[in-house]
């Protein structure tokens, strides 16, 4: 498959890192004015008490760098805008979220049913958007098909079944994101490795708006680890993850590519499965298969120091990148 290129791919990366690292000295000391410090939980890793106070909702940082590059020069590519509206809308409920926990002292934010109610409806929009202005379609292309039937298998089982999977894959996948943003520059660096796949893969599927808007995620993301990475000054709280997964959701539908985003977000995938068998494993036999979920704590409960379990699932999120473009049709 040939590769599209767009000459604003760098420029994209460029702006968003540059902006985000402007805003982080603006941002952070506004949100320890406003005291919207971070809660720590006390049933997590002891080590993890310290942080109390650090500043949250920093996801604020890497959505304004991300949206004014995209804006700037895909102002005018709806597929850009759409990804861009994925991440700006998920971004608006996870600070409506974290305004409540921080602001509010409402310690646990909205309800888990108001968060997914205003998720779920969210995603739904988007998929009808993608399918209908867009013309996306319904088909799913299954990765690595071709190894073994010899052909790219294609499935379309119609409009209703897509739109409940896409709706599922989207808000699942913003709230892998939230699980694995449990440790300095993890989820933003996991993300900066699943952009820049997906800047492949919309090149090399046509889509530049998409290569375009991923690009610009992943130069937002790299400029707000310079703030987020250990030890942080900033978190990015449910503000910044749940607009991280909502983008790559959009990107996976519009580039025609939901199974990929499985394997390229391989990383994602393992915290949410590590959470569902725990309290899984709990529930029917009365034990835990981890020391704690999600699965970076396990590490850090295995004497693993923070800065390792970042840099080992930052190499596993390239791996998984890798495997993922090789099953790209």
């Amino acid at each position: 498959m040939d590769v599209v290129f767009n000459s604003q791919i760098l420029p994209a990366f460029t702006i968003a890192l540059v902006v985000s690292l402007i805003l982080g000295p603006l941002v952070i000391p506004l949100l320890r004015r406003l005291k919207f410090g971070q809660s720590i939980r006390n049933d997590g890793p002891s080590r993890h008490l310290s942080k109390a106070g650090t500043p949250t909702m920093g996801g604020v940082i890497f959505i304004t760098g991300s949206l004014a590059a995209g804006l700037v020069l895909g102002w005018s590519d709806r597929d850009a805008l759409v990804v861009l509206g994925a991440l700006l809308g998920f971004g608006l409920i996870g600070f409506i979220d974290d305004y409540i926990k921080v602001a509010l002292k409402r310690s646990l934010g909205l309800r888990a049913r108001e968060k997914l109610l205003g998720q779920f409806l969210l995603a739904a929009l988007l998929v009808v958007l993608i399918v209908t202005v867009l013309n996306r379609g319904t088909a799913i292309a299954v990765p690595f098909s071709k190894v073994f039937a010899g052909h790219y298998v294609i499935l379309d089982w119609g409009p209703w079944f897509y739109l409940v999977f896409s709706t599922i894959l989207i808000v699942g996948m913003a709230n892998a994101v939230n699980l694995t943003d449990g440790l300095d520059g993890l989820a933003a660096g996991v993300t900066t490795v699943s952009a820049v796949a997906f800047v492949l893969v919309g090149l090399l599927s046509g889509k530049t708006g998409v290569a375009l808007a991923m690009a610009a995620l992943a130069g937002g993301c790299t400029g707000f680890l310079f703030y987020n990475r250990f030890p942080a000054r900033v978190f990015m709280g449910d503000t910044g993850s749940l607009a991280l997964g909502g983008a790559l959701g959009a990107a996976s539908l519009i580039t025609g590519s939901e199974l990929l985003l499985l394997v390229i977000g391989g990383v994602f995938v393992l915290e949410v499965a590590s959470v569902i068998l725990q309290v899984f494993s709990f529930q029917v036999f009365g034990r835990r298969i981890f020391r704690m979920s999600p699965l970076h704590h396990h590490f850090e409960l295995g004497g693993w120091s923070e800065v390792r379990v970042v840099r080992t699932f930052w190499l596993a999120a390239v791996l998984f990148a890798i495997v993922g473009m090789t099953g790209f049709r």
